[in-house]
């Protein structure tokens, strides 16, 4: 890419799409292309039709997703699939109506079935049933992979889909119904501080072990894909079939929720007593991603989970 390449970023407002603004922005690209969705509606064929024919972008990173936490997901089943497949569907197929040069999509490693070997491996997809709770979800950000994959076999397109771990950072969803387990932590303890709240209940054992990616590091892996590597180096050149493409995105370790609870407890400076209530589900114990493919196309992570916490709970203080 030039540093004047147009590149259009949809979602730019959210966790993912606003980290990877920041990095284009250090890294000194000028021509950054981004719509609220009062401006473009990306569930409206023509609206995105049009903005594609008029904008012309070069480079497109596909970050706009309905998204959400277990309970969401569970409850808006329909919403979650039929949102998704449209924003996909919609701008995907325009890019490559209009000649766009390079796309990056995003997904996410819940794409992986519920008892996937750990740490989960780019070729463990489509091998057995998919977690219950986000499967809707999950099925439209498979069909994102297999449309990218599918456009660049029959049309020659050069469209790469990432899939990050479990990302937290400046602008999180900090909602208690909606938001996933590291800013929900955050949110309780931080209120229960202020509050002086005794005990703070968190749902499950505290045994189930995640991995966390600061959202800036997935940002840096996007851009260093999308500067860097194309859909050919996704796969062996010897594959008699193209297939599991997509490149996880993480740092390889993962921590305990009890871990992660009292590491926040730490930074916060929460006081108070945490209260496991294992009486609530757990979910999956294990969910960690091998990101060797990554680590192979030249790029590791460099923020660890301490200082990520610290500068993401900074950034909540000041914003509210």
């Amino acid at each position: 890419m030039n540093k004047d390449s147009k590149i259009y970023i949809a979602g730019h407002r959210g966790l993912v799409g606003s980290a990877i603004v920041k990095n284009l922005k250090s890294k000194g690209y000028t021509n950054l292309v981004y719509k609220t969705h009062r401006e473009l509606d990306l569930l409206d064929a023509n609206a995105v039709r049009a903005f594609f024919e008029v904008e012309k972008p070069e480079y497109v990173i596909l970050a706009a997703a309905k998204v959400g936490g277990i309970v969401a997901n569970n409850t808006y089943r329909a919403d979650f699939i039929y949102e998704n497949l449209q924003i996909q569907n919609n701008i995907i197929h325009q890019s490559y109506l209009t000649n766009v040069t390079k796309l990056l999509f995003l997904g996410s490693t819940c794409i992986y079935p519920k008892n996937t070997p750990q740490p989960m491996k780019e070729e463990s997809l489509l091998t057995s049933e998919l977690e219950y709770t986000n499967e809707p979800y999950a099925i439209a950000k498979i069909a994102g992979i297999k449309m990218c994959e599918s456009y660049n076999i029959q049309y020659g397109t050069n469209f790469i889909s990432v899939m990050p771990t479990n990302l937290y950072g400046a602008n999180d969803n900090f909602d208690l119904e909606t938001s996933h387990v590291l800013p929900a932590l955050l949110r309780k303890m931080h209120e229960a501080k202020v509050t002086k709240t005794p005990k703070v209940e968190i749902w499950g054992s505290g045994k189930p072990r995640r991995e966390f990616l600061y959202s800036e590091d997935m940002a840096d892996a996007c851009v260093f894909l999308l500067e860097n590597r194309d859909f050919k180096d996704t796969y062996s050149a010897n594959a008699k079939e193209i297939r599991n493409t997509h490149i996880n995105i993480g740092t390889g370790k993962d921590i305990s929720i009890k871990e992660l609870a009292q590491t926040i407890k730490k930074i916060v400076g929460y006081k108070g007593e945490l209260y496991f209530d294992s009486s609530k589900p757990d979910g999956t114990m294990v969910k960690l991603t091998d990101s060797s493919k990554l680590h192979s196309l030249g790029w590791k992570h460099t923020v660890e989970l301490e200082e990520g916490i610290r500068t993401m709970y900074n950034w909540y203080m000041e914003h509210n």
